[in-house]
């Protein structure tokens, strides 16, 4: 699929519609700055809050703005095996590069499920599956055995991986290098992302992107690139805002920097509502100190 840099992006509304305008701005805005994929309808795209006709008009207009320039790949993530199967094959049938398939949430499903359950998804589709661990949202934690089994399937791709264990993301590195050494790891944390590159990952599905993007991808390509130092203090400056950006649940925090920074409305669907004061005064803060944002 790719290795580097890859945006969960935002979705932007206007008046409670899709603001497709802000959209095109923010699909080229997002390609202009080197990314290297777009992940779209994502958790943090607000995917659970858009109806069947929103998915296929963003998807369709993603695809047609972003021009094949860098892939598009669809979060296509449920709680239904059966509806995660129907939303990845249209996808598919769309244009869609890849999907993205969050683990099954509130289920709780055992490892065998979870198995059985991308094993599935994976098996209605043609194109790349990535895999999504995020046992903070979901309740329940992808395995590192559990992903080496579906790493044998030939379209399951890569793992998104955000259990925030280092552990488990060094310990699934060390055995994919005998299992499938081009099955790929991203890191789903932006603070986690230049120690899993450095420990042999291959980059980030980034929420920091949406706002940064430009520096999110030069950290990135210095540590795939073998410049540790440069990845470093790339690292280092953008923490606090990687950090910010979590203050409140994702997206919340960077729908706000991305309405300060002019890239959209700070609108939101419920039951998601604007950043709080503490959380405006941390990001605001984190912008100027990284000259983003000029002070009024």
């Amino acid at each position: 699929m790719f290795r580097g840099t890859g945006t969960a992006l935002i979705t932007p509304f206007r008046n409670g519609a899709v603001d497709f305008d802000a959209l095109g701005e923010l699909l080229d805005f997002q390609v202009e700055n080197g990314v290297d994929a777009l992940i779209v309808l994502g958790t943090t795209g607000e995917a659970a809050t858009l109806t069947p006709a929103e998915r296929d008009e963003v998807i369709s207009f993603a695809l047609r703005a972003v021009d094949g320039r860098i892939p598009v790949i669809i979060g296509t993530g449920t709680n239904n095996t059966a509806t995660t199967v129907d939303l990845s094959r249209r996808a598919e049938e769309l244009g869609a590069d890849g999907v993205l398939v969050v683990t099954p949430f509130y289920n709780k499903p055992n490892q065998e499920g979870l198995y059985r359950h991308f094993r599935t998804v994976a098996e209605s589709v043609r194109i790349p599956v990535i895999l999504y661990n995020v046992p903070g949202r979901t309740g329940v934690n992808l395995l590192p055995e559990t992903t080496l089994r579906l790493a044998q399937i030939e379209n399951i791709v890569g793992v998104k991986e955000a259990s925030g264990d280092q552990y488990q993301c060094d310990s699934l590195l060390r055995s994919l290098q005998v299992v499938r050494s081009d099955f790929r790891v991203w890191s789903g944390n932006d603070d986690q992302a230049f120690h899993l590159v450095c420990s042999g990952g291959d980059g980030v599905i980034s929420v920091l992107s949406n706002v940064l993007p430009a520096q999110t991808a030069a950290m990135i390509g210095a540590a795939l690139g073998g410049d540790v130092a440069a990845a470093r203090r790339w690292h280092q400056k953008l923490l606090p805002l990687m950090k910010d950006l979590f203050n409140e649940s994702n997206p919340i925090p960077v729908k706000f920097a991305a309405g300060e920074l002019g890239l959209c409305r700070d609108e939101l669907r419920l039951p998601l509502v604007p950043a709080g004061e503490k959380t405006r005064e941390l990001v605001r803060a984190d912008l100027l100190e990284l000259g983003a944002l000029e002070a009024d």
